[in-house]
């Protein structure tokens, strides 16, 4: 199977970038250690605070999608409904 890499661009509304940014720091350690996680690494945009990527490398496409059944997605999604202006992913295959 081939591995995944995952691009997912998080933009927090202006007034909970620190919000945003806490509770997407939450879920790294947890998911580093999951089965199949090569790498998941946050950036935040140095010109745009509010911008947020999520760069991840999966083994293959279904051990990342048991990560994103995981209960600290959930929690995520909770503690930052309607804190969020736009959310994009992309999964993509690396080919050179």
């Amino acid at each position: 199977m081939t591995k995944l890499t995952i691009v997912a661009n998080i933009i927090a509304s202006e007034d909970s970038i620190e919000l945003v940014k806490t509770e997407l720091l939450k879920l790294i350690d947890a998911t580093r250690t999951e089965k199949g996680c090569i790498n998941y690494d946050l950036h935040q945009d140095n010109e745009n605070p509010a911008h947020f990527l999520f760069y991840e490398n999966w083994e293959n496409r279904e051990l990342w999608q048991a990560h994103m059944a995981n209960p600290l997605l959930a929690d995520y999604m909770a503690a930052t409904e309607g804190k969020v202006a736009s959310f994009t992913l992309n999964e993509m295959t690396n080919i050179s």
